[in-house]
């Protein structure tokens, strides 16, 4: 007798549906899966025997043949236990179980307990596309599951209770659906910009690029503020959309770095300076999310930004241009959402204090030129804001005075936000403007085209750097409550620029 039940596979960010067939026959003792299972599917084998046995099933004593189809997909993970576990006792003839337009995930231990398992996301936006009416997944993923409306979750404590649910002995009961408002949560963050001393500056060009979602740079001596800046930022992004968070809770379940059942808030990754190039963009045999996928729609911070591998540095200019990164295998092609902003910090030579009015700089030019050219022409036209960071006197740290809280800031940069949102009907920042975009919305007068005029001939601007300029003005002009961008504005934008001549 053969026996099917349905699962899903996930393939880069998105899930494939499996069909699990079982057949037992005579013959020896043993159990053969088929179908490019990995080695975590292999081994189901002994896991799914156990728990048979443990749930109170005998399991076959004969030839077992598991076949995961299609049989070109690779297998990938042990959320194929709970399947496979039914598919044998429904061929085995042990059990009656009526398994149809049904869904199942889920890893078993030893005594037939389920574990949690990664994609489970992605596997049930798979399901109720396919019109799968229901899909039992891990108690630990249910809520995850329940993000996706119309489709009955079962949330599901171990094998035997599956099998009793399936039998009719005692159903079990539909996990709840999860609501908007439980998703959109206030994001607090742990430190306020109030907290960070001076830098006016600094804080005003972060305000700029959390509105649009521009690329920054910081540059200034050890101990200037930079990590703390960078670190505050995460209190003035913008809330989540709905959409936004159902797409991170995707990205996160699959990646297997869910530590709830959503993603309420703006994701801030801070990977090392030591970080490989798979690391941060993604890639691996079996291609996963790396840094900057795990970062999309929030905040990539590179702390000492000159000391990453320039291969690494080169890997971020594909998606600071597109907004997605590509990863190509043998297997397969595979491309990751990457709207990150860029949040880089650096010093402006080995010792630190190149250009500091208290301590003198002990580097030679040629170690200078050296530092510098460790991050190339190319990459850093990308980003969009240039910014020193001076160190303060102590004068201005002591200074008692309260400085304007992130919680006002924030309220500026979801003003702009929602202008943006308004003028493309979509959750896109103006860093994300197309060329015909970047014309209608972006159009500047006489007297603003005459000084971009002066500007780009006097300090050599490249045609990208006019295209960063007029969007970062858009954005400027945007927290202003401005229609038309003006001369105030394009010079604010201008001035972020770095300056050669």
């Amino acid at each position: 007798m053969i026996s099917k039940v349905l699962s899903a596979a996930v393939i880069g960010l998105d899930a494939e549906l499996i069909e699990v067939e079982a057949d037992v026959t005579n013959g020896l003792p043993a159990t053969i899966v088929v179908g490019l299972p990995d080695t975590a599917v292999q081994e189901s084998r002994e896991r799914v025997k156990t728990a048979i046995k443990n749930s109170g099933c005998s399991y076959p004593q004969t030839r077992v043949s598991v076949n995961l189809a299609p049989a070109d997909v690779p297998k990938l993970g042990t959320h194929f236990d709970l399947p496979i576990a039914l598919a044998i006792v429904m061929a085995s003839g042990e059990v009656d179980l009526d398994a149809t337009e049904k869904m199942f995930l889920g890893e078993l231990s030893l005594d037939g307990q389920l574990r949690p398992v990664p994609g489970v996301l992605a596997a049930a936006i798979k399901a109720k596309s396919l019109g799968i009416k229901e899909i039992f997944v891990p108690k630990q993923n249910a809520r995850e599951a329940a993000l996706v409306a119309g489709l009955a979750i079962y949330p599901v404590s171990d094998l035997k209770q599956l099998l009793g649910h399936l039998m009719k002995i005692k159903l079990l009961g539909k996990e709840r659906a999860v609501k908007p408002e439980e998703i959109l949560k206030n994001f607090r963050p742990s430190l306020d910009m109030k907290d960070v001393a001076g830098q006016e500056l600094a804080k005003r060009a972060l305000e700029i690029a959390a509105a649009g979602g521009h690329n920054i740079l910081m540059s200034g001596p050890p101990g200037s503020g930079k990590t703390l800046l960078a670190r505050a930022m995460a209190g003035i992004l913008p809330d989540l959309s709905l959409e936004e968070a159902l797409e991170l809770t995707k990205i996160y379940s699959i990646a297997g770095k869910l530590s709830g059942s959503v993603v309420t808030s703006r994701p801030v990754r801070s990977p090392h300076h030591t970080t490989s190039n798979v690391a941060l963009v993604g890639g691996g045999a079996n291609p996963k999310p790396g840094e900057i996928t795990l970062s999309h729609r929030g905040i990539l911070f590179l702390d000492e930004f000159p000391e990453f591998p320039r291969n690494v540095l080169e890997a971020l200019r594909q998606p600071l241009e597109d907004g997605v990164v590509t990863v190509a295998r043998a297997s397969g092609s595979f491309t990751f959402p990457a709207k990150f902003t860029l949040v880089a910090a650096q010093n402006p030579c080995p010792c630190g204090y190149l250009g500091d009015m208290s301590k003198k700089c002990v580097c030679s030019p040629g170690q200078v030129f050296k530092y510098q050219k460790k991050i190339s022409g190319p990459l850093l036209d990308r980003i969009d804001l240039h910014v020193e960071v001076p160190r303060l006197p102590y004068e201005k740290m002591a200074n008692q005075e309260p400085a304007e809280n992130s919680e006002n800031i924030k309220q500026r940069v979801q003003g702009a936000r929602a202008v943006q949102q308004k003028r493309f009907g979509a959750s896109k920042t103006n860093s994300e403007m197309s060329l015909t975009e970047l014309k209608e919305y972006c159009r500047l007068g006489d007297e603003q085209q005459q000084l971009m005029k002066q500007m780009m001939k006097l300090y050599n601007f490249s045609g990208r750097s006019l295209h960063r300029i007029l969007k970062v003005s858009r954005t400027i002009a945007d927290l202003a409550g401005s229609d038309v961008i003006t001369g105030q504005h394009l010079g604010e934008a201008i001035m972020y620029r770095p300056k050669t001549e």
